[in-house]
């Protein structure tokens, strides 16, 4: 390894060497390889009882199952037993995210307890996502029977759909921690990654198909492709965006030591919630038509189909404010500036012209709000825009990437990456030790 690699971020070229030869890295890269290949498999084993033709026809156009498809990589509509997939362990994750802002208890364990919290929590998400699976299991077993698409419905039908549904959903849960804990990058993301990337090869296809069936939609195909690489190079530039807030280090004194001034920077990101403003939104737009399908209420069944419908100017604007409301609070979950001034305060830095302390809180808090509004009316931008190009071109074969799918899929994509060339890097540094 030469030296002067040293401080320089891997080329794509050493990237891969170290891939195909460093044992440890290629060990991580077969194990998240071989746990996505067999949950992939997984989605294609069939719940017992239910006749997936008639199923598969009844709910073709249905928008919550089309939705929830994105995540589950197809494995609702086939109705496999992982078809809730890592969903149940998303919804209990935001959950938990809730009450870590609203309870102090958990806040403490969150701030003050370290690792051990950490683990706490981490344990309370597993309890209430399984809660949450046998609530959705049961719910989709209901709905399954009212559809006419099961053998012999009954009680019998309804709790083997739950136990396996949920034990399914749990294995989900389990190999995305395995993933995270001896693969590469984060399980959750990687699982949700993986089933959209499963949708595209389908979605080309029949984008193919159209613009050979009929020659006047190439032109809207051409143009919606150029909307998403558009969206795309965008989300690159959001999701790296950062602003650099200047700090100086005093000069302090350890023993016979000193330390001279110092100077460094805070980042702050200009999207700091990233995809979760999105999915929070199309959860909780999504909510009503579920609950409506489920019970059969006419009060939500009319307001699913008249004012929360996909196409309708209500559903849009619900959806942006909804965006901009939740990127605000995740905003506030994942940076407080009072602790991070009184952070800043206790390690003898400041912002260059501002006062330490409260001073410094709220100039952190001002420019966290302007960034947090410019991400957030970025992302409503990221989600209205392809939905709105696909109804202006009439090209809807692409209905399942959305803004959603495309998010995530860059994300997950720069944060895996990211953690490959760190063990690049750690890789060069230990042949430079061995040297």
């Amino acid at each position: 390894m030469v030296a002067g690699s040293r401080g320089k971020a891997p080329s794509a070229g050493e990237t891969f060497m170290q891939m195909a030869l460093a044992a440890g890295l290629r060990d991580r890269l077969l194990v998240t390889v071989g746990i996505l290949m067999f949950l992939r498999l997984g989605i294609y084993l069939p719940l017992p009882g239910v006749n997936r033709q008639i199923f598969a026809s009844i709910v073709r156009d249905n928008s919550i199952v089309n939705f929830l498809d994105i995540f589950s990589g197809g494995g609702l509509s086939l109705l496999g037993i992982f078809a809730l997939g890592i969903l149940p362990f998303i919804n209990a994750s935001i959950i938990l995210q809730l009450m870590t802002a609203a309870l102090p208890s958990l806040e403490n364990l969150q701030k003050n307890e370290g690792e051990a919290g950490r683990r706490k929590i981490s344990q309370y998400t597993r309890y209430v996502a399984l809660g949450w699976a046998l609530l959705q299991s049961f719910g989709i077993a209901v709905w399954v029977q009212g559809t006419g698409a099961v053998a012999e419905p009954g009680i019998r039908f309804v709790l083997e759909t739950m136990l396996a549904l949920s034990a399914g959903s749990m294995f989900v849960m389990w190999a995305g921690e395995l993933i995270t804990e001896k693969g590469v990058g984060n399980g959750a993301s990687l699982l949700i990654f993986t089933n959209i990337v499963a949708n595209l090869p389908h979605s080309l296809g029949n984008t193919l198909a159209l613009a050979q069936q009929d020659a006047s939609r190439v032109g809207g195909v051409v143009l919606l492709l150029l909307v998403f690489l558009v969206t795309i190079v965008g989300i690159v530039f959001v999701q790296e965006g950062t602003r650099r807030i200047p700090i100086v280090y005093a000069k302090r004194q350890v023993g016979r030591k000193l330390y001279r001034e110092q100077s460094s920077y805070l980042p702050l990101r200009l999207n700091q919630g990233g995809v979760m403003p999105i999915i929070f939104a199309s959860s909780v737009l999504i909510l009503p038509s579920f609950l409506a399908q489920v019970s059969g209420v006419p009060l939500l069944d009319r307001i699913a189909g008249q004012y929360l419908a996909p196409n309708s100017w209500g559903y849009v604007a619900l959806y942006l404010v909804l965006i901009v409301a939740f990127s605000f609070f995740y905003s506030s979950l994942v940076i407080d500036p009072v602790d991070l001034a009184q952070n800043l305060k206790k390690s003898g830095a400041s912002v260059p012209g501002i006062r330490p302390g409260t001073a410094t809180s709220k100039y952190i808090s001002a420019i966290l709000n302007r960034l947090t509004f410019l991400g957030a009316v970025f992302l409503g931008v990221v989600a209205v825009l392809p939905s709105a190009v696909e109804r202006a071109t009439g090209v809807t074969t692409f209905s399942g990437i959305g803004a959603t799918s495309l998010l995530i899929l860059v994300g997950v994509a720069i944060e895996t990456s990211k953690q490959i060339q760190t063990y690049v890097i750690s890789q060069r540094y230990e042949g430079m030790v061995k040297q």
